[in-house]
């Protein structure tokens, strides 16, 4: 069922979160911070049965010269350089095995996922540690480090994120001139975030992102993985403002406010995960060219493998 604002009533969204005035110093000095270290990419064949798809297991330093995994998927023999995808995944989420998600690199693309640090023990596994401690935090990911920005768990799998993107451009199989992000929910989120910071995206994808219009949408749902951050002021009450000031160096609608790459956003009007006047906080904020495609009668998991089939028919309008 509808447990939003009226379909109607969806392009007027504006988000109340506060752009932070060092916003734009902060995300370069986290990002020079990791660039200091070298990128150091590394790739190792994956024996697979698989014999149209080339699968090699990617590791890359990313935030803290921390190393992070993924893989690449290529069409068997190609030679590049090809149009490539960046994908993103989910809450909770890891890499997955070698053989799961063949549909980019069998539409003719590369293929880099990335693994998420610390996560990959829900619903697909990932092998990514993240070192870095945090202080009292509610179950989950979205409250470690919340106390400040820069301890936040999410500023370090950002700027793993944007990494990921420099780790594909380094690639002899990919067109540096031809890479997207791409992910739903959590991915969808890093899919903007690095689309923003990354002036080698062009072109994402950001489906139900999830971190978008935080304040607001930890009272509309009481939905994992929201719950957390509700969960945790229920407990650290005199937290709030704290708490408010560093979502709001993370918040998707402040990337959005940033970013310039076309993008693509998708929401499910049933869904009370990431509920869509959120996304459209996100969308109605965003600073380059858009388009968002609303599913009636679809929840989290919006429009599956259609909106996928529809991303490429768009990088085809956009780079063929």
């Amino acid at each position: 069922m509808y447990t939003d604002i009226a379909e109607a009533d969806l392009p007027d969204v504006r988000s109340d979160v506060k752009l932070p005035d060092d916003f734009d110093a902060f995300w370069e000095d986290s990002l020079e911070q990791a660039r200091q270290h070298p990128i150091d990419i590394r790739l190792s064949l994956h024996p697979s049965p698989l014999r149209t798809i080339r699968v090699q297991a990617v590791s890359f330093r990313g935030f803290g010269g921390d190393t992070v995994h993924g893989w690449l998927r290529t069409p068997a023999n190609a030679e590049g350089p090809l149009p490539t995808v960046v994908q993103y995944v989910g809450y909770g989420a890891g890499r997955g095995f070698a053989e799961d998600d063949l549909f980019w690199a069998s539409a003719g693309f590369a293929h880099l996922v990335m693994d998420t640090r610390g996560q990959g023990s829900v619903w697909s596994p990932g092998v990514t540690a993240d070192p870095h401690g945090s202080g009292p935090a509610a179950p989950g990911f979205t409250t470690r480090g919340i106390e400040s920005p820069e301890t936040a768990y999410y500023r370090r799998v950002v700027v793993d994120a944007v990494r990921a993107v420099d780790a594909a451009a380094e690639l002899t199989v990919v067109d540096s001139d031809r890479i997207a992000t791409l992910g739903g929910s959590q991915g969808g989120y890093f899919a903007l975030a690095a689309a923003s910071l990354n002036p080698r995206v062009g072109a994402a994808f950001s489906f139900v992102p999830f971190m978008c219009d935080v304040a607001r949408a930890i009272t509309l749902t009481d939905e994992e993985p929201y719950r957390e951050i509700a969960r945790y002021l229920a407990f650290h009450r005199s937290s709030e403002a704290t708490v408010l000031h560093t979502l709001s160096y993370l918040d998707g609608v402040n990337f959005a406010r940033r970013s310039r790459a076309p993008i693509h956003f998708t929401a499910g009007l049933m869904d009370s995960v990431c509920p869509p006047s959120t996304v459209f906080a996100a969308h109605n904020a965003y600073r380059g060219p858009k388009s968002i495609t609303t599913w009636r009668y679809n929840g989290h998991e919006s429009g599956g493998i259609e909106d996928h089939l529809a991303a490429i028919g768009r990088l085809a309008e956009l780079w063929d």
